[in-house]
């Protein structure tokens, strides 16, 4: 008869699939990268085949390693309801749930909505991971991804949450030095702040896309904080998130009445993460939160 593989090198491979990275594995489980990389080939043995691939954005399951990471859930679900069983409390909503999410929005609205519902449920566990990047057509380590723009998704369900508007600002001290633009034509005349094109997934987030002209320079960023830090500093005009700034005494609008972006957010999960009543839970939560704060969204 076969050997099973290890269910503790299934869980290290579930972790891979979530972080993507061996480093970032060790540290979370308090081991060597040398370490992590041996159990993987140990599992690929004894399954025949390997389970990730490398890709720019780090490890990504090959089709074996979908099947090795679903039977890693199944685990890790076990594992989950026998500490439910094991504790006092009866609560329905135990063990973890992942949620990938963009950055800003995830700060923003995301983490209200779960630390909400965790004072609802004290068993339920979270782990979020912030990325700005398009829906993944294969990325079973998370239960919900947060994504922004277009979901060309055929294996996974896509439920909308809200739309927010992408609109420039600019800081009061750097109005006030070098003035504003009359039209989008006159931004091309003002350093820019946006993302780092060449390492963005979300088009609808970036310069390139606007259709504003190329600025005389740039201040690109992977992060919306630092974008927003940088606006704030003087560092030019930025395509920031409404709801991060409209209202803020350190932001200016610029051309209020002449641009703006409109961007659809949704929560898109595999059909059989739906079913879960986590996750269901989590959704919930989502479109609570975006429905008491629709004024922010749409300021």
């Amino acid at each position: 008869m076969a050997r099973l593989p290890s269910p503790d090198d299934l869980l290290i491979l579930l972790t891979v699939a979530r972080l993507g990275r061996f480093n970032a594995v060790a540290e979370t489980m308090g081991t060597t990268h040398t370490t992590i990389s041996r159990r993987i080939l140990a599992l690929d043995k004894q399954l025949g085949g390997r389970t990730l691939e490398r890709s720019p954005h780090g490890w990504e399951l090959t089709e074996l390693g979908v099947s090795a990471v679903a039977a890693a859930e199944a685990i890790e679900e076990t594992l989950g309801s026998l500490a439910a069983v094991t504790g006092q409390d009866r609560d329905s909503l135990s063990g973890m749930v992942r949620i990938s999410t963009t950055d800003g929005f995830g700060a923003e609205f995301v983490t209200p909505a779960l630390v909400r519902l965790q004072q609802r449920h004290p068993l339920l566990n979270v782990e979020m991971l912030s990325a700005t990047r398009k829906v993944s057509q294969n990325r079973s380590g998370v239960d919900l991804e947060v994504v922004v723009g277009r979901t060309d998704v055929s294996n996974a369900q896509a439920i909308f949450l809200t739309n927010y508007f992408l609109r420039l600002y600019a800081s009061p001290a750097y109005a006030a030095t070098r003035g504003l633009p009359e039209t989008p034509d006159g931004v091309g005349q003002h350093p820019f702040v946006s993302y780092v094109e060449s390492a963005l997934q979300v088009a609808e987030l970036g310069h390139r896309s606007s259709q504003l002209p190329m600025p005389k320079s740039s201040f690109q960023a992977t992060s919306i904080f630092a974008q927003v830090e940088a606006v704030r500093r003087g560092a030019g005009i930025g395509l920031l998130p409404n709801f991060m700034v409209a209202g803020n005494s350190g932001f200016v609008p610029v051309l209020p009445d002449a641009f703006e972006r409109q961007v659809p957010i949704w929560a898109v999960a595999r059909p059989e993460s739906v079913r879960s009543a986590r996750v269901q839970a989590v959704i919930s939560a989502l479109k609570e939160e975006v429905a008491e704060r629709q004024d922010q969204l749409s300021a």
